[in-house]
């Protein structure tokens, strides 16, 4: 053909596999020498396993080989700490092998390497995922493929005991809990928790922070569903700013489609309401729902609701009297550390019919709309009033009188800001923890603001009591928490962040949020000078009301001399916890995920 015989291109082709073979064997000679020089320490045994790969590779392509020993490198860095100004400690930084319940769940399911049809069978008998199709198990081999070899994914389909580990720790393709909208979202709104901010629009304390549209924004895009704005009229008293509609319009839905309840806090005259009425509705338009009659009997459900913004606020009345209210609700809360509103019912005096009655003829704010309506309808914006989607009212007399459902009407309670200002003086390191918890909660159902309250809290028992979390109930669930390994504090942290003189030392806390009955923390032992900790730990957690467990996750780092640095926490929902070995990525204090931190663990029901 062409002149060319059969004999001719055969040596040709020979040639050309010969010379190819020689620069495989060129590269080999010059990245062992190169290792070797970089390493700088005896590494026999590393030295060999690059020429046992390497025999195997000399026959594919020279990629995989610059692949390989830059992974095995990576494997061995070493890590530099000076101690004063002649002397310096290294520290070899090695990554551990696979645990050996990873191990042994790939022996299980394959005896070399792991195909997607053995994936799909580890998927759904090892992970508990029974809705697991052969094209996830795919989806998951050419990522691993793509990720960490070039050539080799044109020749194989599989996955070695390093990629199945790969796999195993990808908070992507192994996440702890399910990314998607998982519950009922037809139920009214009442029967959900909704993930809710606060002074929503300040960038740090109430007193001297600025405002500004990027927490809003940061708020709505982490899934908050509850946005807080403070309406004042402007310096001449005769106009309002509304600064942040157009950012909750633009952002609103960027994480959740589910609605955004917007409450005002209302410092307005009756014509600045008539104002801010106009301006409402000109940023928001369609995407703002109100109801047709003047308050709703029944909330409508998420679902029913997609897209929707709505306005809570206490609906108008005089304005004199109104200010006047607050006045001594604020003289009030300077006499009394925790404020008026306490949480606990138990704690609660008794009521006081006339302290009740004193309070509410001094306090026309506390009174329902009703009673002041009257009084009040010359004053009042009709068309303000009209954009009202949830009505608020405050909390007076004890807890227990103001929970009590008016089944003619629905509306949101609002307690009082001092309790909060009080707590956070006194019990902040509590309320960081707390909101740790909140951010753990609101995790659930795929993170989209509305997590449906459990049977339990919506149904009575024989005694007319909805639920009781300090009653005396027995074990439903054991949750076996098994901790293997971390890493990535490495990748996103200074050599010395943790320590100036050698790599930290780990432990890892893990326990439950809930009931008193299954509150409980426990640790694990602190792994001496390690970035990449192995702890290998497992911990058993019996629970009596897991519908309202959170799994609370920390990494510290021991300091003998001071406090133990803070190394990352996540809260998982154990209701939505996925079993299995899972891949769990770590946040910081403010709720951030990490970019590279996370922990292998696994999670059993027993």
């Amino acid at each position: 053909m062409d002149g060319v015989t059969v004999a001719e291109k055969s040596a040709r082709n020979t040639q050309r596999s010969a010379l190819q073979l020689m620069r495989v064997h060129r590269d080999r000679k010059y990245l062992l020498n190169a290792l070797w020089l970089r390493t700088v320490a005896p590494l026999n045994h590393l030295h060999s396993r690059i020429e046992g790969n390497l025999k195997i590779l000399d026959r594919s392509n020279s990629i995989c080989t610059y692949r390989l020993i830059i992974d095995l490198i990576n494997r061995s860095a070493m890590a530099n700490y000076k101690v004063g100004m002649f002397f310096t400690r290294k520290f070899k930084i090695t990554e551990p092998e696979p645990p050996q319940d990873v191990k042994e769940a790939f022996g299980r399911f394959t005896a070399t390497a792991m195909s997607p049809d053995q994936l799909l069978r580890f998927l759904i008998d090892f992970q508990r995922d029974p809705d697991a199709k052969i094209a996830d198990a795919e989806h998951i081999v050419n990522h691993i493929m793509q990720k960490r070899h070039q050539i080799a994914k044109f020749t194989r389909h599989s996955l070695s005991l390093d990629d199945f580990h790969h796999f195993l720790f990808s908070e992507d393709l192994n996440a702890p809990i399910e990314s998607k909208v998982c519950q009922d979202m037809t139920a009214p709104l009442s029967h959900y928790f909704i993930y809710t901010g606060h002074n929503s629009y300040l960038t740090g304390n109430q007193l001297s922070s600025d405002c500004s549209d990027v927490p809003i924004r940061k708020a709505l895009e982490r899934g908050v569903r509850v946005i807080e704005l403070d309406i004042w009229p402007n310096s001449s008293k005769d106009d309002v700013d509304v600064l942040h509609g157009r950012s909750i319009k633009e952002h609103a839905f960027s994480a959740s489609p589910y609605p955004v309840i917007v409450t005002l806090e209302d410092h307005l005259t009756p014509d600045l309401q008539e104002k801010v009425a106009e301006m409402v509705t000109q940023t928001f338009g369609d995407m703002l729902f109100y109801p047709e009659e003047d308050c709703l009997e029944e909330f409508p459900s998420p679902e029913s609701l997609k897209h929707r913004i709505i306005l809570s606020t206490k609906p108008p009345k005089e304005y004199l009297e109104g200010k006047n209210a607050r006045d001594k609700q604020k003289e009030q809360a300077e006499e009394d550390k925790w404020g008026k509103d306490i949480l606990d019912p138990e704690d609660e005096p008794e009521p006081d019919d006339k302290n009740d009655s004193d309070e509410s003829e001094h306090n026309p704010d506390d009174q329902d709309e009703d009673d002041s309506d009257s009084r009040a309808r010359h004053l009042v914006a009709p068309e303000y009033k009209r954009l009202i989607g949830i009505h608020a009212k405050k909390h007076k007399g004890d807890l227990t009188e103001s929970l009590k459902v008016d089944t003619n009407r629905v509306g949101r309670l609002s307690l009082s800001e001092p309790t909060l200002k009080k707590a956070a003086i006194s019990n902040g390191t509590d309320l960081v923890r707390y909101l740790w918890v909140m951010h753990g909660m609101f995790r659930a159902n795929g993170g989209c603001g509305y997590v449906k309250k459990p049977d339990l809290l919506m149904k009575e028992n024989s005694d007319n009591e909805v639920f009781n979390p300090k009653a005396n109930l027995s074990v439903k669930k054991t949750l076996k928490v098994t901790i293997y390994m971390g890493d990535g504090w490495r990748s996103d942290f200074s050599p010395t962040h943790f320590d100036n003189y050698s790599p930290p030392d780990f432990y890892a806390r893990v326990g439950i949020a809930g009931v008193p009955a299954d509150v409980v923390m426990k640790k694990t032992s602190a792994i001496e000078d390690n970035w990449i900790p192995v702890w290998n730990e497992a911990f058993l957690f019996p629970l009596t009301v897991p519908e309202l467990a959170l799994l609370r996750i920390e990494v510290h780092e021991y300091d003998m001399s001071e406090k133990d640095d803070f190394g990352g926490q996540t809260c998982l929902p154990v209701w939505q916890i996925r079993p299995g070995i899972r891949a769990v990525p770590l946040f910081d204090r403010n709720g951030d995920k990490f970019n590279s931190v996370k922990l292998l663990m696994r999670f059993e029901f027993v």
